[in-house]
């Protein structure tokens, strides 16, 4: 079902400190993307760099985690199986800005809170 990550969210105090630091270290590239959102960005993977309090679907505590794992299946197939494995969609499937470009998303939880969303590139 999953072919790889597209994106993970960090949740930090100051996202340009943040973006920075890893563009000096890890020589990744900075991004600016949305309403000024910051991001660091290496190869076909992005970490997306928010403040405390802008994520409303999900809480920087345990069961804070933010992932994005990307599938080839279908729209479809993906809401069938989560389905069948008793998990309650909470949003989607919408259209969200992935590390290519736009993604087609479902978002849910795991079973400690962390918030999943399964995309898939038309």
């Amino acid at each position: 079902m999953i072919a790889s990550i597209d994106h993970v969210v960090l949740t930090v105090r100051d996202p340009d400190a943040a973006a920075s630091f890893f563009a000096r270290v890890f020589g990744m590239e900075e991004l600016t993307f949305g309403n000024g959102r910051r991001a660091v960005k290496f190869g076909r993977q992005k970490i997306n760099l928010q403040n405390l309090g802008d994520e409303k679907r999900n809480h920087a505590v345990i069961g804070s985690g933010d992932l994005c794992l990307l599938t080839d299946w279908p729209v479809e197939r993906t809401l069938a199986h989560l389905a069948q494995e008793d998990i309650e969609v909470l949003e989607g499937p919408v259209t969200k800005s992935g590390a290519c470009g736009p993604i087609t998303s479902i978002y849910f939880k795991d079973p400690d809170g962390n918030l999943i969303e399964v995309s898939r590139y038309d």
